[in-house]
């Protein structure tokens, strides 16, 4: 029963961790990993005009 108190203590301080690691951008650089169902800029644009006419069709 004494180990108690200090067990729910600890258990209550333990959800007041905050994460302090800190994440530096640097503007106009994107550092994520490229689209891999893209290959390319014309592939992507053609695929984007073929599901245009597929709806833009009867207008």
């Amino acid at each position: 029963m004494k180990y108690l108190l200090p067990l729910i203590a600890l258990f209550a301080v333990s959800g007041c961790y905050e994460d302090t690691d800190v994440t530096l951008h640097e503007a106009g650089v994107y550092k994520g990993k490229p689209d891999s169902h893209v290959k390319s800029y014309e592939a992507r644009a053609d695929i984007l005009a073929r599901r245009f006419q597929q709806v833009q069709t009867d207008r």
